[in-house]
């Protein structure tokens, strides 16, 4: 029964900032109308890309999520931030366009993100390879103790994976606090009483890599427990 009740208050504390992002963004989406004779979050992340002689940098709607991808240097906004006229779009706009500021500025800290979420990608990639290949050391080489080692390697690069994501943080509160937030603010881009709403979005947008590492350690669990089986 204690290990029952663990396991719940893990999967609370694992889920929550996920959960809480997708309701403060989901939140600020309404109404949905209260920026239109301003521009959408496409249109004001195309503004301010031009006011920082970023002409360069495109503005892209996409299913992914969204995101600033350094290598094609191109905003990408999901289809409610894109084409939206709420708060949610446009201060979400602005957090992206602080990534594209980091990286034109050539920052330290956006450049060793990108290099820490290239390991973190193949970290993955190469964990769940290596968990696939344990029973096949087991079953056709017979051997316990290479599969065991397999799957300790497998089981450290899931975890890297993660870990990386937490450590990119400093760069997630830069975008927001340290480029976003000054740009709406002396901007004036925001609406009378939207700044502190603004920052509630600006601190989700901020930890959505956060609650995505989160996300992946029950992925990582749910091997262990395949495992024990």
């Amino acid at each position: 029964m204690i290990w029952l009740v663990l396991t719940g208050v893990l999967l609370v504390a694992i889920m929550a900032p996920g959960l809480w992002v997708k309701h403060v963004l989901k939140k600020y989406r309404e109404p949905a109308d209260r920026y239109r004779s301003q521009g959408t979050g496409a249109e004001l992340a195309r503004h301010l890309l031009d006011r920082f002689e970023l002409t360069e940098v495109r503005v892209e709607s996409t299913d992914d999520g969204d995101h600033y991808d350094p290598t094609d240097r191109t905003v990408r906004l999901a289809d409610e931030q894109y084409a939206g006229y709420s708060l949610t779009a446009v201060t979400v706009a602005a957090h992206e366009v602080g990534h594209a500021l980091q990286h034109a500025r050539g920052e330290g800290l956006f450049a060793f993100r990108q290099q820490l979420v290239s390991a973190a990608v193949v970290g993955e990639r190469a964990g769940q390879m290596l968990m696939l290949a344990a029973p096949l050391a087991l079953a056709f080489a017979g051997s316990p103790q290479l599969s065991f080692v397999l799957v300790l390697l497998a089981l450290a690069s899931m975890a890297l994976g993660t870990l990386v994501h937490l450590v990119t943080l400093p760069v997630e509160l830069d975008a927001s606090y340290g480029k976003a937030l000054p740009i709406l603010q002396q901007g004036e881009y925001l609406q009378e009483g939207d700044l502190p709403h603004a920052r509630r979005i600006l601190k989700a947008a901020a930890l959505t890599y956060v609650a995505g590492s989160l996300a992946s350690l029950l992925n990582l669990g749910r091997w262990i427990a395949i495992l024990r089986r």
